[in-house]
């Protein structure tokens, strides 16, 4: 298969055909990073889920699997985690390590948490005869369980959604037990810890809502206490469902998020085919202390930079209006990374994907301190502008973007803030744009690299 149909993402993974929504099961064993996520084979909509299956060396490179889980009669297969059983815990690798799915089957009466398990790398599957292994609150909202080992009581954590957060904990993956509550709704939870600025010392815990925000707070194997507010973390409208991977050779913790948004995402099997749905790029995160606080910073992973080809860079150049340094250059699959010095410009930044009436503005307003997405002329089926605060830093604000064929992510002051969002302009719009408004901007650097696809053999 060519992965060249309109819109098609060209580095963000998504489904040879059929739907796709949550990431699931994220793990690294034996050299492959596998991801997992939500699957309707048959349809460009949401349907029976399974498990769709993909696996790859680098996190750049997907090759596609067969399908990991199949509904049975305990019903259709929703989301959860995977962890690798290092020392058979679970009784079910005769001694040797193997890979441990964790996930949440759902019937017309209930949702329960089941398990299936690969020796052989996650090729093939067998689900536990004893499934479910915890159902005590079926007739709930009751889901998307994500599981970790948790070194210091030498058990495995189990994180449940629905109405409330619930944890519980187990030697073996199969018996568990009820240790808190709270009253937190998410869906897709992640609970992980992070040193604060790189102090390995100095730790915090993070609770992901499912992409949507964030508690920053401690852990102490039983119970969950925030320290914070709840916490925007994605500012775009096309994150969620964001899971991080289990046994990252590296130690780092990276999370990948479904990007889309449960308002129109079953209205876009009319624009792709055949496929609906793709995944955020990877992102590394970490823990910074700001003014305001500690704060969950998200950039992307260093591993894209493998895809950079052609390469264009500007540095020290004054931006006024009616004025455009880019204007020979044009692009559908770009980096773009730009850094500007605060000037007399009530605002300014970046137009992509710019043609006929079309045109996807990234920018700063100076007086509010805002960095934002406006994408009201994008294209087809949608609209919207999305807003994230963000203070300069030394004068100065930083834009990293990443454009696709049909999706724009912006990081802001090296992952402070995020904004995600898809787009579907024509083919022909593929220009690009320097803009200042109300004054002059000066850019301190802006570096443009073409993307090479991340299907090429």
């Amino acid at each position: 298969m060519r992965y060249t149909e309109r819109y098609r993402p060209q580095f963000h993974f998504s489904p040879e055909r059929g739907w796709l929504n949550d990431p699931n099961g994220m793990v690294y064993y034996n050299g492959e990073y596998h991801l997992f996520y939500q699957y309707h084979p048959a349809g460009k909509t949401w349907g029976p889920m399974h498990w769709g299956h993909a696996v790859s060396k680098d996190l750049v490179h997907w090759e596609h699997l067969p399908i990991a889980l199949y509904p049975d009669h305990l019903g259709t297969v929703w989301s959860g985690s995977a962890v690798v059983d290092w020392h058979d815990t679970s009784g079910f690798f005769n001694g040797e390590p193997g890979i441990v799915a964790i996930f949440t089957h759902a019937e017309v009466d209930g949702q329960m948490q089941s398990l299936a398990y690969s020796s052989d790398g996650g090729r093939t599957w067998r689900k536990y005869e004893g499934n479910p292994v915890l159902d005590q609150f079926k007739g709930e909202d009751f889901r998307d369980p994500k599981v970790f080992w948790h070194e210091e009581t030498k058990e495995w954590i189990m994180v449940v959604a629905g109405g409330k957060v619930r944890i519980y904990s187990s030697p073996n993956l199969r018996d568990w037990t009820l240790r808190s509550e709270s009253d937190i709704w998410t869906e897709c939870p992640d609970l992980f810890e992070l040193p604060v600025d790189g102090d390995p010392n100095n730790t915090k815990w993070v609770l992901s809502l499912g992409g949507r925000g964030y508690h920053i707070g401690t852990f102490d194997g039983e119970r969950f206490v925030p320290e914070t507010a709840a916490l925007p973390m994605n500012y775009g409208p096309d994150a969620y469902a964001a899971q991080t991977f289990s046994d990252e050779p590296n130690g780092r913790r990276i999370m990948i998020n479904w990007m889309n948004n449960w308002e129109y995402a079953n209205n876009l099997a009319s624009i792709t085919d055949p496929w609906n749905g793709v995944m955020t790029l990877p992102y590394e995160l970490s823990l910074k202390t700001y003014p305001e606080g500690i704060r969950l910073v998200q950039q992307p992973i260093p591993e894209l930079q493998r895809l950079r080809r052609t390469h264009c860079r500007f540095a020290n150049e004054k931006i006024e209006p009616g004025t455009n340094l880019l204007a020979e250059i044009r692009g559908a699959q770009l980096e773009i990374i730009a850094e500007f010095e605060l000037g007399t410009a009530a605002e300014f930044g970046l137009k992509v994907r710019t043609g006929d009436r079309e045109e996807t503005a990234v920018g700063y307003r100076t007086a509010d301190r805002v960095l934002f997405v406006d994408r009201n002329q994008s294209g087809a089926a949608l609209s919207g502008v999305y807003e994230a605060p963000l203070a300069p830093e030394n004068n100065r604000v930083k834009m990293h973007l990443f454009v696709d064929w049909s999706s724009l992510e912006v990081f802001g002051n090296d992952g402070k803030v995020v904004i995600t969002s898809l787009l579907f302009p024509s083919q022909a719009s593929d220009g690009l744009e320097l803009s200042a408004v109300g004054g002059d901007v000066r850019l301190s650097a802006l570096d443009v690299y073409e993307l090479e696809s991340m299907w090429l053999d």
